[in-house]
């Protein structure tokens, strides 16, 4: 009975033996051994891992990529504005002995260096930067936390800034720029478009001086279009050198007697110039 008792006590020792020297290691983990303080430079790979009892001590390292987001850093931009900036960044371990040795706590040291990159980054860049060119930014910010990280057997994978905060003055201050942009923008667009009519309008003038024909086609057409519109009174223009020559058809004593119009409105006409005679009609508009 003794003797049995004897063999069940060392089975329940050697259980307990085995259960403390066997350690289970995940696919995403990576085991760092230290027997009596120091690291193994073998890294145990996932499965089952044994371990001498009382000397070694195992440590696990998670080899996942971690997100770890940033605390929004409040700064003032190269160009004198107050933003508030947060950011996001994804980092993974490839190192395992150097996470556990070279630094105490890699996830806390990483956070840290990144949101002193962050303040550096806002007072290097401006707030155009900020708003439109981010990515330039991310990879600055990306390799300001890498540098130290890689001591630490830690690798940054990216690092992107989520969102920029900007006081309320500011924002009214960009919209109102924006609002005059557009404006100035509309009234380039009129004036080009006014040039590029004048010039389309001295090449049909050119034209018409070659040919006259053009001249009288251009003004049947917009005796057509005023006829259309139903209008009671009709605009023709005549040549002066009609008009010349009605004034010299006319003797002087009867044009001095009869004070014509025609005669008079002819004095300050040019050579080459045109004048205009309305005809009212005051006869019934027929449709």
């Amino acid at each position: 009975m003794i003797i049995l008792d004897v063999l069940l006590v060392a089975l329940a020792v050697g259980i307990v033996g085995v259960a403390a020297c066997v350690r289970v290691v995940r696919q995403f983990e990576r085991g760092v051994v230290y027997r009596f303080g120091r690291v193994l430079p073998h890294i145990r790979q996932p499965g089952l891992v044994l371990l001498v009892p009382i000397a070694d001590r195992l440590q696990k390292v998670n080899m996942q990529i971690i997100t770890m987001p940033v605390p929004a850093q409040d700064g003032i931009t190269r160009d004198n504005v107050t933003v508030r900036v947060d950011a996001v960044v994804y980092f993974s371990v490839v190192d395992p002995v150097r996470a556990g040795v070279e630094v105490q706590d890699y996830m806390s040291a990483v956070g840290q260096v990144a949101q002193t990159s962050l303040r550096s980054i806002i007072g290097k860049s401006e707030l155009d930067d900020l708003l439109s060119n981010r990515e330039r930014l991310n990879q600055g910010m990306e390799l300001m936390i890498d540098s130290p990280a890689l001591d630490w057997g830690v690798h940054i994978e990216r690092v992107e800034i989520k969102d920029v905060a900007l006081p309320e003055t500011m924002k009214r201050s960009m919209s109102r720029q924006a609002e005059a942009e557009r404006e100035r923008r509309a009234r380039v667009i009129i004036a080009d478009g006014e040039l590029q009519a004048s010039e389309k309008l001295a090449q049909a003038a050119e034209v018409m001086a070659e040919h006259p024909a053009a001249l009288q086609l251009r003004l049947l057409q917009t005796v057509v279009e005023v006829a259309a519109e139903k209008n009671s009174t009709l605009v023709l223009p005549f040549p002066v050198e009609l008009l010349r020559f009605l004034e010299r058809s006319t003797p002087p004593e009867k044009a001095k007697t009869s004070g014509s119009p025609v005669s008079e409105s002819t004095d300050g006409v040019t050579e080459n110039g045109a004048a205009a005679l309305a005809i009212s009609a005051q006869g019934r508009h027929h449709g």
